[in-house]
């Protein structure tokens, strides 16, 4: 492992032009052999390579079959990609079934983007019965690792008493976070529409809870 690891590290240095000109094929040399010595960081970023066209032709089945590879040994980035092909539709018929189960291995290894993902399609009922009380936890884990579209989402289902009693305050609370973390356009949107229903009491309670919640870094929140 520790010659597929020097090799896994040369491909990254080609792959982003650390330390030597960048070179896709040079990049895919180096990562398809620690790939086939099973290493399973390797395999997922010779997945993405084959995913995007770098460096080879763009080739979907091919970029699914590293990502399965890594994604077997447990490699929470490959089964996230697994997981982004079967919900999208590439490389394999579209089934939200098969990627909730590679989103769920991915989000309980605390990936957060899987977890937004996962409370996405249990929001929408993707390929099974609509359930806000288990989007409302897959959102809640992805906000409070700071992903601003989780947080956006979670204030949403707060204002409309989804998954969760409605509460104008913490639905005020996340979209001013997620609005100030990076999801400005529709978080200030949301927030604004929310603000409408507060009392002016209210919305200093949510700004103060705001202020806490970061400080603490979402801890308690």
């Amino acid at each position: 492992q520790g010659l597929a690891g020097a090799q896994n590290n040369l491909g990254w240095m080609y792959k982003n032009g650390k330390g030597v000109s960048q070179n896709y094929k040079t990049a895919m040399k180096w990562y398809r052999l620690a790939a086939k010595q099973g290493h399973a960081t390797a395999q997922h970023s010779l997945g993405v390579m084959y995913k995007n066209g770098k460096g080879v032709p763009q080739d979907y089945k091919t970029a699914m079959k590293w990502y399965r590879l890594a994604a077997k040994q447990g490699d929470a980035d490959a089964q996230f990609s697994l997981g982004l092909m079967y919900d999208n539709g590439e490389g394999v018929p579209q089934n939200y079934k098969t990627a909730v189960k590679w989103y769920k291995l991915a989000a309980e290894q605390g990936y957060d983007g899987a977890q937004y993902l996962l409370g996405d399609l249990y929001a929408n009922g993707k390929g099974f019965p609509r359930n806000y009380k288990t989007a409302v936890k897959w959102f809640k884990l992805a906000a409070k690792q700071g992903l601003a579209g989780a947080q956006n989402n979670l204030g949403w289902m707060y204002d409309n008493g989804q998954g969760v009693l409605q509460d104008f305050v913490r639905a005020h609370m996340w979209l001013n976070i997620a609005a100030s973390s990076g999801e400005t356009k529709n978080a200030s949107k949301n927030r604004d529409i929310v603000a409408n229903n507060m009392t002016p009491s209210q919305l200093e309670t949510a700004q103060k809870l705001a202020r806490e919640c970061v400080r603490k870094k979402y801890k308690g929140c």
